[in-house]
């Protein structure tokens, strides 16, 4: 792939790279909620698939509505995440499931943050392209982002407690 030449390109590489980012994330989230032990957490994860798939589908849409081809980009940088995911949630993970749990919650919200960055960048170049749905469609994903990272957070402080 040659260099970006304008914003719009900027723009729809940005979304490509999130929607391979996406794929990658829901399938080592399903994964890692096969090893959780909280029912909170086992719920959060399940709910938060549905969302990043949501999160897709829109990245798809527009994607094609600013003239790209609709197909992902590999994100290496969601591989390296995935990779440390799977080690620490998985491979390597404590055997206590409240300390393999906090374990899992780091990894998804680390996972979660390439996202956010990713989806606000997206939001500035839809901003500056003057493509304000698009803006709007990106800002309410990085909202949901956000709210899921919150609610991540609260149950890695209740599972630390219970760790400790």
């Amino acid at each position: 792939m040659s260099a970006p030449s304008s914003l719009k390109e900027v723009y729809l590489d940005e979304m490509k790279d999130l929607w391979s980012a996406n794929d990658q994330m829901i399938r080592t989230v399903k994964e890692l909620g096969g090893h959780v032990s909280d029912p909170k957490l086992k719920q959060t994860l399940e709910h938060s698939v549905g969302g990043i798939q949501k999160h897709t589908d829109i990245l798809k849409d527009l994607i094609q509505q600013n003239g790209g081809q609709a197909e992902p980009e590999h994100c290496k940088g969601m591989e390296g995440l995935v990779t440390e995911a799977r080690k620490h949630g998985i491979q390597e993970a404590p055997s206590d499931g409240k300390l393999r749990d906090v374990e899992i919650i780091a990894q998804y919200q680390r996972m979660s943050h390439y996202g956010l960055a990713g989806f606000g960048s997206a939001a500035a170049y839809a901003k500056a392209l003057g493509r304000t749905e698009d803006e709007q469609k990106l800002k309410q994903a990085v909202s949901e982002i956000y709210k899921g990272d919150r609610l991540a957070s609260k149950l890695a402080e209740s599972l630390e407690q219970v760790a400790a």
